[in-house]
């Protein structure tokens, strides 16, 4: 027997390779089903089943190409209602692969649908779980995402999230090794570590969910301090219960060449967004005029779906050489299908075509802190409210990202401000977007908070209510 898990970064994502006696099974497959294939081309042996743990929201599963190209079983926990076909399994139910049985344990509560899956040994020991988004290390899943499609409160699922750990979970051995579906960094939970593998035991001693003293603790103790999940949650719980695009025609179509004319009238009559994938320290210097810059080396597609959010926009990409099939794949990963090709030659081709191009007006700290008139000058963090409670800048105004759309038709275009994240990252898209909408009267701060908090400028780390998201 052999388990493999195939962690996924970018998405904080855990896929699962198993195999035993000649056959296999994977857990939760990412949307690119090549890898997979070619491990069981290398190791010899037959898919018998791909499991899944819920309807994930945050990425597209691989299930259904995966099945067709096999020929293996897709299965589900009870309540599942797919549009292709798949096994809805039992709770309890027992399936064979090689040597081993891998028992549906049915833990409701992230999704009425939710599924641990037990993998017993060959010698019939309980060896480990495949617990999904039910437990994760040092958290559980969170219980606001099916509220809609199960016609349940939050807390109704978390007394059934408490109900599923407590009786299915819990009395399971403490050297059970637990498998979540992802890690810190995830938004399907609020509170992981940055370990992706643990024993049982351990965790019914750290996981504050674990440690509850009794029902009703446990549901406010899941249930409070949960930032709104991304938008784009939602439509890719939808295509993974309908099925999607083949993997392979999306690459196919995502990596076509468009020369720099071909790609601005395809721009013009498709209403396509242009998405700049470059590293930030790139774009500022110059870009196509209202591209979007997202870079590829970040979390590149978790913020694709909550900032862009609707899957079937149609993109054109600006990727450095070599690097479009990566781009491509990751957006895929989010259901972001709709990808009409790149600009051949990149944004140097672009210009050398004596194509129009904008910039950012970016500064380094030094020049920041040089600048800066500390109670006349606006500044605006755009971190998320934990990190901007931590520690800011002195007399900065808290504008998380994922609310821009919230907070930008506040903006006075008059009124100058100074702009920063964490590291540059997060305030290039911001300023990319904003320049896209017409704004233009800002400066954003190279290396964010991280390259601010070397400097003298002052900082604080407290709370101002005046200075939260709420419009002045």
């Amino acid at each position: 027997m052999t388990i493999e898990q195939i962690y996924t970064g970018c998405l904080a994502q855990g896929a699962y390779y198993i195999t035993s006696n000649g056959e296999a099974a994977i857990v939760d497959p990412l949307r690119e089903t090549a890898p997979y294939l070619n491990r069981l081309k290398k190791d010899g042996v037959k898919l018998k089943y791909i499991f899944e743990t819920h309807f994930h929201a945050d990425f597209v599963s691989g299930h259904v190409d995966l099945a067709k190209a096999t020929g293996a079983a897709i299965v589900y926990g009870p309540n599942a209602a797919c549009e292709f076909d798949y096994i809805s399994a039992t709770d309890g139910e027992e399936f064979a692969i090689g040597n081993i049985q891998i028992k549906a344990l049915h833990t409701p509560g992230h999704t009425m649908e939710s599924t641990t899956f037990l993998l017993k040994d060959e010698n019939g020991k309980d060896y480990c779980i495949f617990s999904g988004d039910t437990l994760f290390l040092g958290d559980v899943g969170r219980p606001d995402l099916a509220q809609k499609a199960a016609n349940m409160t939050k807390e109704d699922l978390a007394g059934l999230l408490y109900d599923s750990l407590m009786t299915k979970i819990m009395p399971l051995s403490d050297d059970v090794i637990v498998y979540p579906a992802h890690g810190a960094g995830s938004a399907c939970g609020k509170n992981m570590m940055k370990e992706t593998v643990d024993s049982l035991g351990n965790q019914k001693r750290v996981n504050y969910a674990l440690n509850q003293p009794n029902r009703a603790a446990f549901v406010q103790a899941v249930t409070e301090g949960l930032l709104p999940p991304p938008r784009y949650f939602g439509l890719n719980v939808a295509m993974n219960k309908k099925g999607n695009e083949s993997f392979e025609t999306v690459l196919h179509n995502g990596v076509r060449e468009l020369a720099p004319d071909a790609f601005e009238a395809a721009a013009e009559s498709s209403g396509a967004m242009i998405l700049d994938t470059r590293d930030s320290t790139i774009f500022y210097q110059g870009f196509i005029p209202q591209s979007v810059n997202i870079g590829l080396n970040g979390d590149f597609a978790p913020w694709v779906g909550a900032m862009i959010v609707d899957v079937k926009q149609p993109l054109l990409l600006v990727v450095d050489e070599g690097k479009e099939a990566e781009a491509v794949t990751r957006l895929s990963r989010v259901g972001f299908d709709n990808i009409l090709g790149h600009l051949k030659g990149g944004f140097s081709a672009w210009l050398q075509a004596g194509k129009e191009a904008d910039v950012v007006n970016r500064i380094v700290t030094a020049t920041f802190a040089k600048q800066l008139e500390p109670g006349q000058d606006k500044i605006v963090d755009i971190r998320t409210e934990t990190e901007y409670a931590a520690e800011h800048v002195a007399e900065a105004y808290n504008r998380p990202l994922t609310a821009i759309n919230d907070w930008i038709k506040d903006i006075d275009p008059a009124e100058h401000f100074y702009m920063y994240c964490g590291s540059g990252y997060r305030s290039m898209i911001a300023s990319s977007i904003l320049q896209a909408r017409g704004y233009r009267n800002f400066t954003e701060v190279e290396g964010g908070f991280k390259a601010i908090s070397n400097t003298p400028v002052a900082k604080t780390n407290f709370v101002c209510q005046t200075k939260t998201m709420k419009a002045e």
